[in-house]
């Protein structure tokens, strides 16, 4: 049987590596087994947020020194999934996914942790269109087969990482005679993390192919995945999917449970994804329970409507502080102050993923009376 490990390791800066090389070196874990990562970067969140790809670098520079295989050979076989900007209380970290086969291993669970990943391209002419939508689903489909999930019910979160228009792609596409959407990078990382979402969406059957357009993206917001989560930059050239779920296939004592979070002061969410893993929060989750957790993921997005519960918000209106900056530390530090602990990844721009103004939450756990 398969099993699958969570590693939650700190950073003192975007290249440092140093915790997960020594699991590696201390013989902890197989540079083999490293099948994804998932991490939070102390960069801008932005199209220049060179955090993500120094950290990106560093890891593939690592594990090829491991493995014996080029880095860049690496870097389309392992997803590396970062989010920039730590605001608040959020702590620079990193998660890494690792999956082995022990012939040995018994079912102690119904069901245990599985992860699946998936690579798909999309060209620049496409980015935050229906072939791209349509290359993300693909990609998901694909993620889930690998992971060996049967029942769509059982995935719990889909992390994709598109790319985005940059001005150096979007010249390049335009002088080959295919103009992308945009040339507006920022405007094309919220097309792709659209497209992203309705990709995911598309693949859950949660919608059908003939529900939606290219006009659909960025504007009708019924259209929704409430287990995507979608992140967009520069460091990637294609899709990037991992696919967390749970299986009777797998082994291990790890499980993911996942909520949506009806807007940024939805606490009973974050309670309720505990309760679904046996997890109690009275108000805050005790040292022994908080040892239970693998990784928190949390996505998030400013309410379009300039209110949250009626009451009028001004992240959209600052022209000082970006409004994803906003809304990250605020639900890092309603998340946080629940976990006890300040390593959570907490991502913005969470068009069509959740409730506008809301989004989702995930959490991985150690069940009950596991190791």
């Amino acid at each position: 049987m398969k099993r699958a490990q969570v590693f939650r390791l700190s950073m003192s800066h975007p290249g440092d590596l140093s915790a997960l090389e020594n699991l590696i070196t201390g013989g902890t874990v197989r540079a083999a087994d490293v099948v994804a990562i998932i991490g939070k970067t102390e960069g801008n969140g932005g199209v220049n947020d060179f955090t993500r790809g120094y950290f990106t670098q560093t890891l593939m520079a690592l594990l090829s020194v491991h493995l014996g295989k080029p880095a860049s050979q690496l870097i389309r076989e392992i997803p590396c999934v970062l989010s920039g900007g730590t605001e608040g209380v959020m702590s620079p970290h990193y998660s890494v996914f690792c999956v082995s086969d022990d012939p040995a291993a018994t079912r102690q669970y119904p069901q245990a942790l599985a992860i699946g990943t998936a690579f798909a391209p999309v060209a620049t002419e496409d980015v935050g269109r229906r072939a791209h939508v349509e290359s993300v689903a693909t990609a998901v489909r694909q993620a889930i087969s690998n992971a060996g999930i049967d029942k769509l019910d059982d995935v719990h979160f889909v992390q994709v990482k598109c790319p985005c228009v940059t001005v150096a792609r979007a010249s390049a596409a335009i002088a080959a005679g295919k103009p992308p959407r945009t040339s507006d990078p920022n405007r094309s990382m919220a097309f792709a993390r659209a497209a992203g979402a309705f990709g995911v969406a598309l693949a859950l059957d949660e919608i059908k192919p003939d529900s939606f357009d290219d006009d659909s993206l960025l504007v009708d917001f019924t259209i929704q995945s409430p287990r995507a989560s979608i992140s967009s930059g520069v460091e990637v050239e294609s899709n990037e999917v991992i696919v967390l779920g749970n299986s009777a296939a797998w082994a291990g004592d790890l499980q993911i449970a996942h909520r949506p979070m009806s807007d940024a002061l939805d606490i009973g969410g974050v309670f309720d994804v505990l309760a679904d893993l046996g997890i109690k929060a009275s108000p805050q989750v005790s040292k022994h329970d908080g040892e239970r957790i693998a990784c928190v993921l949390v996505k998030c997005e400013p309410d379009r409507r300039g209110q949250v519960r009626g009451h009028r918000h001004t992240m959209l209106d600052d022209t000082d502080i970006n409004a994803q900056r906003h809304i990250r530390g605020a639900v890092a530090g309603l998340v946080a102050g629940v976990m006890g602990d300040g390593r959570i990844f907490v991502s913005g721009g969470a068009e069509h993923q959740g409730p506008d103004g809301g989004g989702l939450i995930a959490v991985i756990a150690s069940q009950q009376g596991g190791a």
